[in-house]
């Protein structure tokens, strides 16, 4: 990886740079937030895609799209209330995550239910828990990314279930997700249960199944069928054999994610790797 240095400062060159594009997410930026996004583009090299900083690289004819990319992003997180050291270190973080080849993990696939496009060449994979508040925030709007927004057609979101403590009745709910998943209706159950979180109690389990078309009394038994509870079991150990320690936690085509897990950030990643791919 090439790696990320910082230069000498606006301030002691008297450059000017080049903000990422007259009418893209730099504009209509503050004084205080183009200052930032100033900073970062003149100190810091895409780890990608060209070997100069920012400015340099965006002088190119034509600008390397990964460039432009990033620039932009570059400008959305200076919009949003970032300082030039935060965005630096979240760039740091996208570039250990989405350089290639990279180290991949081992995931059985297998039973993990699909959305979006099945025969999509970028798989996101998430490991949850059916209790996990953050989860219930990202989880759904990443699937509606994946089914009809920014990614439908080109990604394809599986989860993997990852029960934790620390999250009141998580071996119930994630259980109960298990048991949706056996019998083909695992993420319309899991979306019942992030829009019910905070109504949570074990007795709305049947409830919700028959809200997404199950059948109460299968439901039933295959909530107490041992292989349920196995399949809940071996998923959280194989989580932990990938380093998995909280949730949600990430993985771009068998690799970890380690940068933001704010919407935008994700999306924008998954869409340089469909880029990337083709």
């Amino acid at each position: 990886m090439r790696r990320i240095v910082l230069v000498l400062s606006v301030l002691a060159t008297g450059f000017v740079p080049l903000l990422a594009r007259a009418d893209g997410p730099c504009e209509g930026l503050s004084a205080s937030q183009r200052a930032v996004a100033d900073q970062v583009l003149a100190s810091q090299h895409p780890y990608d895609a060209c070997d100069g900083t920012f400015v340099e690289c965006l002088k190119a004819r034509p600008v390397a799209p990964l460039v432009r990319r990033l620039a932009d992003w570059v400008c959305r997180k200076a919009a949003a209330g970032q300082d030039a050291a935060a965005i630096t270190r979240s760039l740091e973080k996208r570039a250990l995550s989405m350089l290639r080849p990279g180290k991949t993990v081992t995931m059985d696939l297998s039973a993990a239910p699909v959305a979006g496009c099945t025969e999509a060449r970028v798989t996101v994979t998430a490991y949850l828990c059916a209790r996990c508040p953050y989860c219930a925030r990202l989880v759904p709007a990443l699937h509606r990314e994946v089914t009809s927004g920014r990614l439908a057609g080109r990604v394809a979101l599986r989860f993997r279930l990852f029960p934790i403590k620390s999250h009141e009745h998580s071996t119930e709910a994630n259980v109960a997700v298990a048991a949706a998943m056996s019998l083909g209706k695992g993420w319309e159950y899991l979306l019942r249960a992030y829009r019910g979180i905070d109504a949570f109690s074990t007795s709305v389990l049947s409830d919700w199944a028959a809200d997404v078309g199950l059948d109460r009394g299968a439901f039933q038994a295959a909530q107490d069928s041992p292989a349920t509870r196995e399949a809940v079991v071996a998923s959280k150990k194989e989580g932990l054999r990938n380093g998995v320690e909280s949730t949600p936690t990430i993985f771009i085509n068998g690799r970890r994610w380690l940068g933001d897990l704010d919407l935008d950030t994700l999306v924008d990643a998954l869409e340089e790797e469909v880029e990337a791919l083709r």
